[in-house]
């Protein structure tokens, strides 16, 4: 294996790994500004307000995202595997 095969699966392992977080980082993001601008205008600093809406937001955000994330995986996990032997040589 030499370097630019192996910087291309690096490149390849990054880019993966943020496209298959960023739907549940953006929704953990949004829900958190919108419950902190909800406190702030609202002047109710509760705890649990800002935890429960978040948690089901996430929750829901992994269920419906799911398929596509493990699609995503599974199709990268395959091209590794398929580029190994080229990588053994």
């Amino acid at each position: 294996m030499n370097i630019e095969q192996s910087v291309d699966i690096l490149r390849s392992l990054v880019t993966t790994s943020l496209t298959v977080s960023s739907p549940i980082l953006l929704m953990a993001v949004t829900v958190g500004v919108v419950i902190s601008l909800l406190q702030a205008v609202t002047s109710i600093q509760e705890a649990s307000l800002a935890f429960i809406p978040k948690v089901t937001a996430l929750g829901i955000t992994m269920i419906v995202v799911a398929p596509w994330i493990l699609r995503t995986l599974m199709d990268f996990t395959i091209e590794f595997l398929n580029r190994l032997p080229e990588a053994a040589r």
